[in-house]
């Protein structure tokens, strides 16, 4: 079982360096970000792009189950050719697998899993794991509490997309990974789905970080401008980093599936988000890219 927060270690190589959670939202780039920052100097980011712990801990808006999924990930690399202990020793991948299987009882492998990829010059450490947007306020409160055991400096991250835009790329990549399901085909099934609705709510994603967490620990960003290098200096001066411009590089885990959006979907879509479109311009106002729909 998992301990409680108030029965955590403290892990000392941890102590004063920046722990970065972006929360996400889904297909809005993480990916990308991801590779960014692993060749930031000073940078750590686990060979896991998503630890997916905490919505393991708040799975109710979950796409599939995080657990089970890292277990035949581990699964798979007891399976490789060769010696399994030369493997493990060997392979970063490996060793981080057997970490977040050991997260499934223990909120203390959180932790230390990082505190294991932590340098002498490590300043910021990285989970970049979209669906934590969708694990409510309770998860975001467990989030912050878990946290206050630590001596390190939480920083949390959100990037926001067009919402029509991100719902669609949302739809064409379940496409890709389940065709099966043919989500493009019953998209009236997919803009009621709770797992897709909570991960476009961005006013309450929003307003419960607002309420959990102060002003200094967060920092919102947009998909649109994500790349631009005015936003990437913001992003570095958030985890006490030097800025790295932001190589030129193809799109990380971009959606294979190309579909125009039609309009009949579109408007269903518009109508829906609408209520995110109004609350972005009252919370964020002239920050918004002027590419989004509405």
């Amino acid at each position: 079982m998992a301990v409680t927060t108030s029965a955590l270690r403290r892990y000392p190589e941890l102590e004063e360096k920046t722990f970065l959670v972006c929360i996400g939202a889904a297909k809005c780039a993480t990916s990308w970000l991801y590779h960014y920052l692993d060749a930031v100097p000073n940078v750590a980011t686990s060979p896991l792009k998503e630890l997916h712990f905490f919505n393991a801990r708040f799975p109710a808006n979950n796409i599939a189950n995080v657990d089970a999924l890292a277990l035949s990930r581990l699964a798979l690399h007891m399976e490789q050719p060769g010696d399994r202990l030369d493997n493990l020793r060997m392979r970063d991948g490996f060793q981080a697998s057997l970490d977040r299987v050991q997260m499934i009882h223990d909120d203390n492998a959180y932790f230390a899993h990082f505190a294991r990829l932590c340098l002498a010059d490590t300043r910021c450490v990285c989970d970049l794991t979209p669906a934590y947007a969708t694990i409510g306020v309770n998860g975001l409160r467990y989030l912050r509490d878990m946290f206050r055991s630590q001596g390190c400096r939480l920083r949390l991250l959100y990037i926001m997309r067009d919402p029509v835009d991100r719902y669609w790329s949302q739809i064409r990549h379940l496409q890709q990974i389940n065709p099966a399901d043919e989500p493009i085909e019953n998209w009236q099934m997919a803009l009621t789905a709770p797992p897709l609705v909570a991960r476009a709510d961005y006013q309450g994603t929003v307003s419960a970080l607002d309420a959990i967490f102060s002003t200094e620990d967060l920092l919102y960003l947009f998909y649109e401008t994500l790349f631009d290098d005015g936003t990437l200096s913001r992003l570095c001066d958030h985890i006490g980093v030097p800025f790295v411009p932001g190589a030129e590089s193809e799109p990380r885990n971009e959606t294979k599936v190309k579909r125009s959006l039609p309009g009949a979907v579109h408007a269903a879509l518009h109508a829906q988000l609408a209520p995110q479109y109004a609350f972005c311009r009252d919370r964020f106002g002239a920050a918004i890219p002027s590419a989004w729909r509405a």
